[in-house]
């Protein structure tokens, strides 16, 4: 399987949605509230038939959180499938403060090979594939997307930075918990000064992918399409996302998609 051009072919579906999804964000949109009670927009939507129609030329089955899933008993034999949130962070989109992605992965046995996330309104990109390495692209304000290559070609190599000085980590904007307190307490007590950063988002694992953070702990729900592609940008950057109940890395494509608690840290 030739990793770096199914790579290339989602870098173009990211920032293919990430337009569509600009397109939205610029007008009064209105958000609806799902079944399981989490707000969806037009960008959502739009975002995932715009991945649905590039990625489907790799004739590879898609899971997409806005579609219908396949039922686990075809899934199951699925030795590679697609994962993908066409608009992590739809609550920040809501709150139009830029602090959500489109995510892309591609699982190959139940592990993430491929990870791109992109954050329109911030302007990054961060994508990884195996045997390759994690890289980040900030575009410039007037950046107009023509051809992959020119992403390639400029993009930096993960971990852009030292770690900073005291052990930082970066949390939930929006799902604060009690456990993340119980968690700073602990690290206090190993680190002395702890610091905490704030986002939205998968740009979380990005940021500990990248350097500055040393952890981001999760205790609320998430779905897997919230950590597929980030998992693939930490490991790449020889970092990792760890669930808590197994202590190994995630893993993808389960019967049941809800992940457990887990830890991105270096």
């Amino acid at each position: 399987m030739n990793y770096q051009s199914l790579l290339k072919l989602a870098i173009q579906a990211a920032f293919e949605a990430g337009k569509k999804i600009m397109e939205v964000y610029t007008t009064d949109f209105f958000v609806e509230t799902k079944s399981d009670n989490t707000p969806v927009t037009a960008a959502d939507k739009v975002s995932s038939q715009t991945i649905l129609n590039i990625l489907s030329q790799s004739n590879i089955p898609i899971i997409s959180e806005e579609e219908e899933i396949e039922n686990y008993s075809i899934r199951k034999s699925y030795t590679h499938v697609w994962l993908i949130d066409p608009l992590d962070g739809t609550k920040e989109f809501v709150k139009r403060n830029g602090e959500f992605a489109v995510n892309i992965a591609l699982i190959e046995n139940h592990k993430p090979v491929i990870g791109v996330i992109y954050a329109p309104v911030l302007h990054d990109i961060y994508f990884a594939c195996k045997d390759f390495g994690a890289f980040k692209f900030h575009a410039q304000e007037n950046f107009l997307f023509q051809n992959v290559d020119e992403i390639f070609s400029s993009a930096q190599k993960l971990p852009l930075q030292k770690l900073p000085k005291n052990y930082t980590i970066v949390a939930s904007r929006s799902h604060l918990s009690r456990e993340i307190n119980q968690r700073l307490d602990y690290l206090k007590n190993l680190y002395g000064a702890v610091d905490m950063i704030n986002a939205g988002s998968s740009i979380k694992q990005c940021w500990v992918a990248e350097g500055k953070a040393h952890e981001y702990p999760r205790y609320g729900t998430t779905m897997e399409w919230d950590t597929a592609a980030g998992q693939c940008i930490l490991e790449q950057s020889n970092a990792q996302l760890i669930d808590l109940e197994t202590n190994l890395p995630m893993r993808y494509n389960k019967e049941n998609l809800k992940n457990n608690f887990f830890v991105a840290k270096i």
